[in-house]
């Protein structure tokens, strides 16, 4: 059987962790299983890294930036295939351009464009464990490229794509997807199983414990996923298409994102092509843009809102100030202080009311809803930052999830 594991930089975070997770590889391995071995950097190392760039410089380049970045993974899988090696097991490190992964030329967000699976293939037929770096690979310029921050998901899951793996197990803190992060509803419930579609919106909504590209990946072609703790060996939640979970509940989890800035624009002219402008200058420079309101016409002018990540806010207010003379606006403004609390069901489809049940529960807290977005299986509300944590306990409790 061949798998893919992905342990997360929590799983490595230390020499102990890294000798316990080489310990788990080698006990796969001794039952008889290929594996491919994905792995992100150590513990809060990405960070320390931003953290010293920012010392040496006040506006690096991303090309710069990525070549800073990449190298933590290239520790971490040095160190993991030492551990093993000690065990007795063959083993190879590879970063992502040996492994032949390419990406677009987008440093800091890029995507996987292709992987060439047959250094990985050579080195899994003379039987060795191939540790491969995470977040990273190669553009066609040679130029190494990150894929953004969980891309060490993705590249686990394009590596099981490439090489049609049985599965790919994705190793965390967490044992399993919870309704619920634990750190914030101690109450929450671990899902034996959940649908690609949900995981999705569970994903690009805040649960931090798959990648959004990778479940969207995975979905694409089949890849069933696992996700695991790497300090246990209890089992955990399985990612597939068909989940029985769609059944049988309305709502099956509830997330946060903080990471969340809200800019409005007022008085804008009703003229053709506005939004096109706007939206079409932000996503010219990567910038996602989330939820949208737009009010009804008013002598002739109209109002604006929506939300980026609260990561691209400066990046986004200077394109605003640039576009004001061009589109005629009155003028803007910005609030990081705000957070996005959402629920997630397969369910919803076919019961009416669960909108409301969640607008209840807030309103029965005394938290304000800013914005609302919908679609056939998430309603999401944009509320003050501050009030996120306490909203997604009481929208939990509401939907009684600590019940599964």
């Amino acid at each position: 059987m061949l798998i893919v594991q992905k342990y997360g930089g929590s799983s490595v975070a230390n020499p102990e962790r890294i000798r316990n997770v080489a310990n788990r590889i080698v006990k796969a391995r001794n039952e008889g299983h290929d594996l491919v071995i994905v792995v992100s950097a150590m513990g809060d190392t990405t960070d320390d890294l931003i953290s010293l760039m920012k010392q040496v410089s006040n506006n690096p380049s991303e090309r710069e930036k990525d070549m800073l970045l990449s190298t933590g993974e290239q520790v971490s899988i040095a160190l993991l295939s030492m551990a093993i090696k000690d065990l007795g097991c063959d083993v190879v490190s590879l970063t992502g351009a040996q492994v032949g992964i390419k990406t677009t030329n987008i440093h800091t967000k890029a995507k996987i464009a292709s992987v060439n699976e047959q250094r990985l293939q050579l080195e899994l037929d003379q039987g060795n464990v191939v540790v491969v770096a995470g977040f990273q690979g190669v553009d066609d310029d040679n130029n190494i490229t990150t894929l953004g921050r969980g891309g060490s998901d993705t590249t686990a899951v394009a590596l099981a794509v490439a090489l049609k793996a049985d599965l790919c197990e994705i190793y965390t803190d967490v044992d399993g997807v919870y309704t619920a992060d634990p750190r914030v509803v101690p109450e929450a419930s671990k899902l034996p199983s959940i649908s690609y579609d949900e995981m999705l919106e569970l994903a690009s909504l805040g649960a931090q414990v798959l990648h959004p590209r990778s479940v969207e990946l995975a979905k694409l072609y089949g890849v069933t996923l696992q996700v695991r703790s790497s300090f246990n060996f209890t089992v955990g939640t399985v990612v597939q298409e068909g989940s029985k979970m769609e059944k049988d509940l309305m709502v099956t989890g509830v997330t946060q994102d903080t990471n969340t800035a809200k800019i409005g624009l007022f008085n804008i002219p009703v003229k053709k092509r506005i939004a096109f402008k706007i939206f079409g200058a932000l996503s010219s420079a990567n910038i996602n843009v989330d939820i949208i309101v737009q009010s009804a016409a008013h002598n002739n002018v109209k109002d604006m809102s929506f939300t980026i990540a609260r990561s691209d806010l400066q990046k986004a207010l200077r394109i605003i100030e640039w576009l004001q003379p061009e589109i005629g606006f009155a003028g803007y403004t910005h609030d990081e202080d705000v957070a996005k609390v959402s629920i997630v069901g397969a369910g919803m489809i076919s019961n009416s009311g669960v909108a409301t049940m969640m607008f209840e529960a807030l309103a029965d807290n005394d938290i304000s809803i800013e914005m609302i977005t919908t679609s056939e299986i998430k309603v999401s509300c944009i509320i003050k930052d501050s009030d996120a944590a306490k909203a997604v306990k009481v929208i939990h409790e509401k939907f009684q999830l600590d019940q599964i």
